[in-house]
């Protein structure tokens, strides 16, 4: 489209929104004093929030139904609620009364949840759609898991279906999966911080080694299969930490939670915080220390993250961000099944270590256009590193020579931005939301495997002339480009049925630049032959990816949803270029493609029982995974590759019940019992693999249980959740029994309970818990390269405790 084409184009939408658009003003005083109150939020009760008063009180937006309900919300104020009828522009002056009473900081949090369903996300928020889609929003600012640590399993409790690999008692790295998807470091979704990607190659290595301080979020979002049109082309949707945000009402605020725990674990969370005129900013510094649970197991990490903004005006922002991350971690190997059996917390391993540097910045231009036309620019990039340093052999109970250890160096170079338009407008008298959006992103990063030092310590640098004999040795570049556009539009067919049809054009172009040597060697060690084999690759594809949600709202406290969206996955370089002692790659490995479906109810019932039901459907073709291969000299390996296609479906549903108001108990408590199950049934429908066809799918348990009872008395609160997965399969071929290396075979069932009690005082406030209270001993990971190869066993009973200070 030539640029003067689009000019006609933007004037026609700019022209087509301002069409039978009503304006309701109004200005909101205090009924007691007569004096305006800023910051009072205004909800349409069915769609969410539609702007905030200024500091003299004044509010406006435009609407284009007909009749709805407006609420008012404050923290110091009643809850207003008003049903509206609209024909054309009004004002609305409003007076709200004070509590009269006041209230502590959990008290605030907990009347702002019951009052508004903010766990799911609303149909537009800023300049995304979400209409239609499996949503689910994580409130961590209310959350009672152990949060110094990043306790995946109690901060995701509420989230249907997840599988969490649990190997690390600091949360440093998250982990989780979930529907048949691989939580290896949570490389099957999309991972976004504040809406920019953090992850280490979106396309062309997407794990996420970065994981922000859960003490510095506000919430988690999560969008399933659906965010593909919006977010990125990945099966598993998007996950977007949304940090917290800067004191509107003060220059200045000091937040210090200092944490002590099990195995020396010491941790400290230190956030500056405040607005004054047209700046603000929020920042924090987050270290951790610990000897771990395991012989062989300490870290430290250091993490910090600044956000400064500046508001030209109530329609122009303007926001800056920087995170950094750098952390070292001792690793203390895998595990055989017969290791695990005689000592589950063993390790054999002194001299394997890991080391992570991570820099992230990001710039944010916020305009509004018009009333109902919003734009917004993302620029952000990546700076990047992480070494991994060990002894690594697939006979992981094989006592280490201590002669030259493997050593892989990964440095990540991108950069992108991300624009998005956003105008609400009408068609046929009939409200509708239009989403256009593009993403520039290009990658250029290296990885690096050779012979590291004999020594002990963490010594990151090649030891090629000490020891050009090494036989794993490659050397590669990875330039890659990815140019997407998106566009999603809700259309109201009523005031409660909405249908979201959406696309996304995807091209991408993936590089490989390199060699890898090939050197064998005599039983004496001697070079007997030697060749460098140059690797180079170029990959490139373009294709379009549609969806459909669809959204049905009878009444406020009821919506069923339906959603389509198809998914895909590019082969990344690590499944191509990493010599692994534990495992092949089969040559033809290739993308995978497919499609998810959601199904479901959600709502709130008479604000007595919160509740989201559904099915799903996840449908790959060639998916990637291992399966057991003979060989003709009688060996068995496990081989990597495009196993087959597979299906998956199944049953989700969380159900939280506020037993404070079935039991008829006064304000000073509070009560709430949740259950969040999952039951999915898998099978691998084709497949040129041998002994593959009617298997079960790897990484899906067929019962996912995760349940639990919150008490609060005034400030006290406690907490108790029981958590259950049944056996799952880590291969194709569906071993049960265990190879040499420890990588492949069943995961059993288990299950895990923990406690933590709170209670806020004033400025104070105190935190505790045990983890793993049952003590029981398991496992939830097979992993096939570092922190293995093979089992890596889960931590045993520990406890924290974290006292927060508030100035």
């Amino acid at each position: 489209m030539r640029l003067k084409d689009f000019k006609v184009f933007f004037v026609l939408l700019m022209s087509v929104s301002a069409l039978s658009q009503n304006t309701i003003s109004g200005i909101v005083t205090n009924a007691q004093t007569q004096q305006p109150v800023a910051n009072v939020e205004v909800y349409d009760k069915l769609t969410g929030l539609l702007t905030k008063t200024d500091a003299s009180g004044f509010y406006e937006f435009q609407i284009t139904k007909s009749s709805f309900t407006i609420v008012f919300f404050s923290y110091e104020f009643e809850v207003k609620e008003l049903p509206i009828q609209v024909d054309n522009n009004m004002v609305l002056n409003v007076s709200m009364d004070e509590l009269g009473i006041a209230l502590s900081e959990v008290e605030i949090t907990a009347r702002k949840t019951k009052v508004f369903e903010l766990s799911r996300l609303k149909d537009v928020e800023g300049t995304a759609i979400f209409a239609g889609k499996k949503t689910e929003v994580v409130l961590v600012e209310q959350s009672m898991a152990n949060l110094a640590t990043n306790n995946a399993r109690q901060i995701y409790s509420q989230v249907a279906g997840l599988n969490i690999y649990q190997n690390d008692d600091a949360g440093l790295q998250l982990n989780i999966g979930g529907r048949g998807l691989d939580p290896n470091r949570t490389a099957n979704f999309n991972t976004r911080q504040n809406g920019y990607d953090i992850s280490a190659d979106v396309l062309g290595y997407p794990e996420s080694y970065y994981t922000p301080a859960s003490e510095g979020l506000k919430e988690i979002q999560i969008i399933r299969g659906a965010a593909s049109l919006q977010y990125g082309t990945q099966f598993g949707g998007l996950i977007n930490f949304k940090m917290k945000e800067p004191n509107p009402s003060k220059p200045f605020e000091l937040i210090t939670r200092n944490t002590l725990g099990s195995n020396g674990l010491y941790t400290n969370f230190t956030s500056v915080s405040g607005t004054k005129n047209k700046w603000s900013y929020y920042g924090y510094f987050n270290y951790k220390k610990g000897d771990g649970f395991r012989p062989n197991s300490e870290f430290e990490s250091k993490n910090t993250y600044a956000h400064i903004g500046y508001q030209f005006n109530d329609k122009t922002s303007l926001t800056g961000e920087l995170s950094y991350l750098r952390y070292l971690a001792q690793q203390g190997g895998g595990l055989t099944d017969q290791m695990f059996e005689e000592d589950p917390y063993q390790s054999n391993r002194a001299r394997n270590w890991f080391q992570v540097d991570w820099l992230l910045y990001n710039l944010k231009f916020d305009h509004k256009l018009s009333e109902n036309t919003n734009f917004t620019f993302n620029a952000f990039g990546l700076n990047a590193s992480r070494y991994s340093l060990g002894f690594r052999t697939n006979r992981v109970d094989q006592i280490d020579p201590n002669t030259e250890r493997d050593l892989i160096k990964g440095d990540f170079k991108n950069y992108g931005f991300e624009a998005r338009i956003l105008s609400k407008y009408e068609v046929f008298n009939k409200a509708s939301t239009f989403l256009l959006g593009t993403k520039f992103y290009r990658a250029n990063n290296s990885e690096q495997q050779g012979p590291g030092s004999d020594g002990i310590g963490p010594n990151f640098e090649l030891q090629s002339e000490r020891f050009p004999n090494y036989p794993s040795q490659s050397k590669f570049d990875f330039p890659n480009l990815n140019v997407a556009v998106f566009g999603e539009n809700i259309l109201y067919v009523s005031d409660q049925f909405s249908v979201t049809p959406g696309f996304r054009f995807e091209y991408i172009k993936t590089q490989s630049e390199g060699f890898y040597k090939r050197i064998n060697t005599d039983a004496a060690g001697n070079v007997i032959f030697e060749e460098a084999v140059e690797d180079n690759r170029d990959f490139e594809r373009s294709f379009v990816l549609l969806g459909l949600g669809l959204s049905y709202k009878p009444t406020t406290g009821l919506e069923m949803y339906g959603n389509l969206s198809q998914n895909y996955r590019s082969v990344t370089y690590a499944d191509i270029n990493i010599n692994n002692p534990a495992f092949a790659i089969n040559p033809n490995i290739t993308d995978e493609k497919g499609f998810t479906a959601d199904l479901g109810m959600r709502g709130n019932f008479k604000n007595t029982v919160s509740y989201d039901l559904g099915v799903f459907g996840l449908f790959y073709n060639g998916r990637i995974g291992f399966v057991q291969k003979g060989l003709s000299d009688g060996r068995v390996i496990s081989e990597r590759g495009n196993v087959g296609d597979a299906v998956l479906y199944g049953v989700e549903s969380l159900f939280d019940f506020n037993l404070k108001k079935i039991l008829k108990l006064n304000n000073d408590f509070s009560l709430n019992y949740f259950i969040n199950s999952s039951f999915i049934s898998s099978e691998y429908t084709a497949s040129e693999q041998q002994n593959v066809k009617g298997n079960q799918v790897e990484f899906v348990p067929d019962v996912n249980i995760k349940t639990g009872l919150k008490f609060g008395y005034k400030n006290l609160l406690a907490n108790i959740q029981y958590t259950y997965l049944s056996q799952q399969f880590t291969d194709a071929t569906n071993s049960q029994a265990a190879n040499i290396s420890g990588v492949i075979g069943e995961i059993p069932n288990y299950d895990v309970m923990d406690v933590s009690l709170s209670y806020a005082y004033k400025r104070f406030k105190l935190e505790t818990g045990i983890n793993n209270l049952l003590d029981n001993a398991y496992f939830t990971r097979r992993a096939t390269g570092y922190p293995g190869p093979g089992i890596i066993p889960s931590a045993p009973q520990n406890w924290y405790a974290t006292l927060q200070i508030k100035f």
